[in-house]
């Protein structure tokens, strides 16, 4: 059925995405989409950056125009947060919001996103130890940044790219991070210590092996943050950027299994066999092909390929979901661009680039080519994002030569 009411709760990129492409692919019903904050559907990545410098604004980096969705009678709904489902077991049922409103569907996707982990620590409740996550968290951080000291406590994607801008604007910032390495869960320590170098070199202290204890105030608004070991920093303002939790509570709520997000199969149908869940929300299928593990995926890639291939299944040809998973990451002069998914144990093959800052790390498992980290290297990201998607192998031995072009060893 393509021709009933198609609601999809979450306007994000994935949100944005799945009604577009539903229309594209030919559902004629009656479609609306709701979401909580009071803008229209935006980028998100520019928040750590463009966003914090004053460069931008949601309005600047919305991801339709206002004339989109009246052109494909798309529903924007801004403002309302779904608190309740009502389902009643044939993909049909209500939605119920906060203030009361109502909206009775025929199908219903879930792009419900993420929300920022937040440290159960003493002081945590503290003025000025913030979360960035909207676009109202990153005017709010940009206000702030005239401290001279900022704490930021995680050293991922997030937390690096703020502290790069802040670094930028001359706020004297520090990183702590509890594990050995930074970014230790997307990329191998020898880009980890590439990215630290870099970082330090641009007047950024990092800490890894560290631990907040609690944060120190004055007058209900912080002041300093004390590690396990006993060190305080001083701290005008804290980034927390220790990863982000799925909003599944909705889901599981209405009673769709949920184990560190929605669990839906390949094609995006969650338990209940009807409803749909795409984005950071779902916890799915790993796309990539030939894997069988499952995961959580948060990136544009995936709230936008994901979305694709979910709106396939609205209209009744559904397609798995399948692709090769990438991400980037802008971190002052440091451009980081990561194609698949390695796993922790497998070996970098490094390939320094003709200027210092430019390298690729291959990832290897055995003899076989996982996952690619390029540093300021677009190029080289391209060429192995391409062979993975096509099975094409990449020799490990021939791989260590820096002097031959990647592309000139695909096979």
């Amino acid at each position: 059925m393509s021709t009933g009411h198609l609601l999809v709760v979450g306007a994000g990129q994935a949100g944005a995405q799945l009604v577009g492409s539903a229309r594209d692919l030919g559902w004629d019903g009656p479609v609306t989409l709701v979401g909580q904050e009071p803008h229209a559907p935006y980028g998100r990545p520019p928040l750590s950056k463009a966003v914090l410098r004053g460069e931008a604004t949601a309005e600047s980096l919305a991801l339709r125009s206002p004339a989109f969705y009246r052109e494909q009678r798309v529903d924007l709904v801004l403002g309302e947060r779904v608190t309740r489902l009502e389902l009643s077991g044939t993909g049909a049922g209500t939605a119920v919001a906060a203030s009361g409103r109502r909206w009775d569907f025929d199908r219903l996707v879930l792009a419900t996103g993420a929300e920022p982990r937040r440290l159960a620590l003493e002081g945590a409740d503290l003025d000025g130890v913030v979360v960035l996550r909207d676009v109202a968290d990153a005017e709010a951080l940009a206000r702030r940044l005239d401290v001279t000291d900022l704490v930021v406590v995680g050293g991922g994607f997030i937390g690096l790219e703020v502290a790069a801008t802040a670094a930028a604007a001359g706020v004297r910032v520090t990183v702590v991070e509890a594990g050995p390495a930074l970014m230790g869960r997307v990329v191998g320590p020898v880009t980890a210590e590439l990215v630290r170098a870099a970082h330090q070199a641009a007047g950024v202290r990092v800490l890894t092996g560290a631990r907040p204890l609690r944060f120190r105030g004055d007058r209900g608004t912080v002041t300093a943050v004390e590690l396990e070991d006993g060190t305080s920093l001083p701290a005008g303002l804290v980034l927390v950027g220790v990863g982000a939790r799925p909003r599944d509570d909705l889901a599981r709520a209405a009673g769709l299994h949920c184990d560190g997000g929605v669990v839906v199969d390949a094609f995006s149908r969650a338990s209940d066999g009807h409803t749909l869940a795409v984005g950071d929300c779902a916890d799915l299928p790993d796309p990539t092909p030939g894997s069988d593990r499952r995961l959580r995926l948060e990136s544009v890639d995936n709230a936008v390929e994901q979305a694709k291939a979910a709106a396939t299944t609205l209209v009744g040809d559904p397609r798995p979901y399948t692709g090769v998973p990438w991400f980037w990451s802008d971190q002052g002069d440091l451009k980081i661009q990561i194609a698949g998914l390695a796993h922790p144990d497998d070996e970098a093959v490094l390939r320094p680039g003709g200027r210092p800052g430019r390298f690729t790390a291959l990832r290897y498992r055995g003899d076989r080519l996982t996952a690619a980290e390029c540093v300021n290297a677009p190029a080289d990201f391209l060429v192995v994002r391409k062979a993975l998607a096509q099975g094409r192998a990449i020799s490990r031995d021939a791989a260590a030569d820096a002097g031959v072009p990647l592309k000139e060893l695909v096979a």
